[in-house]
């Protein structure tokens, strides 16, 4: 229906008094978060950088850890900061940063953070909080517009979901849902003239690769034969919304302004399939 459900927030009870953590508490974790993320992620992701290098690799990793936890920092800003809040006698100039990442490519990014993610549910594993197998989700979701010009990377930086005029990176996501750790099992970049049956494709492999993976969730447009087809091919079940047509998102506005929040199901409402699940 398009409208925006209700929000029932559940009753907190004895924790009603409690306060949320302010941004100290949160800034007092950040030391111990980054110690964690150095000794798991670090030995992953490699620079490729010369020998003799005066700033040693782990103090543009430091950089990288202390951008990504706070919100809209960029590399200049955050590099001056990290001057004063870094030990360390040398680290990078913002430029400097940047132009070390920009070298990574795709490709080079999403193999050292599978190893990564390797190493993590290595230790996940060991606990009673996470299962080698699950259920993943994949998404397009997409950056800010972009304001700049887009000459030469017109086919990176492509349109917005929204019927507009705007541009923006579009990221495709696999994630493991329905576990007490959810997880980014992989992320790649969507280009154009890219099948949304390629990029599935490809997410799954990384996932399977991960995980084991029992049932796929998808948003209506994934709702594709070909899409459904592959998924049951390999084994996997499958839930994604069928996709509306404009009969019936009419009629789900009629519904909506006479005070309407449902109607009874229909025989075409629901159609199932033998290894998956098209919801309306």
């Amino acid at each position: 229906m398009p409208r925006e459900p209700e929000r029932d927030l559940p009753d907190r009870g004895d924790d009603a008094t409690e306060s949320d953590p302010n941004d100290q508490a949160i800034l007092d974790k950040t030391g111990t978060i980054t110690k964690h993320v150095s000794r798991v992620v670090f030995p992953a992701f490699s620079l490729d950088r010369g020998e003799g290098c005066e700033i040693p690799e782990n103090a543009y990793r430091d950089l990288q850890t202390y951008l990504g936890l706070r919100e809209n920092l960029a590399a200049n800003e955050g590099a001056r900061s990290f001057i004063h809040e870094s030990t360390r006698d040398r680290t990078p100039l913002g430029h400097g940063h940047r132009d070390q990442i920009r070298d990574l490519s795709i490709k080079q990014i999403r193999e050292m953070y599978r190893q990564t993610l390797r190493q993590l549910i290595n230790e996940l594993a060991e606990t009673e909080e996470f299962f080698r197998a699950g259920i993943v989700a994949i998404d397009i979701t997409e950056d800010d517009p972009f304001s700049g010009d887009r000459t030469g990377h017109e086919d990176e930086i492509i349109g917005t979901k929204e019927k507009n005029d705007e541009y923006a990176y579009q990221w495709a996501t696999v994630q493991l849902v329905g576990n007490a750790v959810p997880l980014v099992l992989d992320a790649r970049p969507v280009r154009k003239g890219e099948s949304r049956k390629e990029i599935v494709e490809d997410l799954l492999k990384s996932a399977e690769d991960l995980v084991h993976v029992d049932n796929v969730l998808m948003d209506r447009e994934f709702d594709s034969q070909h899409i459904l087809k592959m998924i049951s091919q390999r084994g996997l079940s499958y839930v994604v919304p069928k996709r509306m047509q404009t009969s019936e998102k009419a009629q789900a506005k009629r519904l909506l302004q006479r005070g309407q929040t449902g109607t009874r199901p229909t025989a075409n409402s629901i159609s199932g399939r033998t290894s998956g699940t098209r919801r309306r």
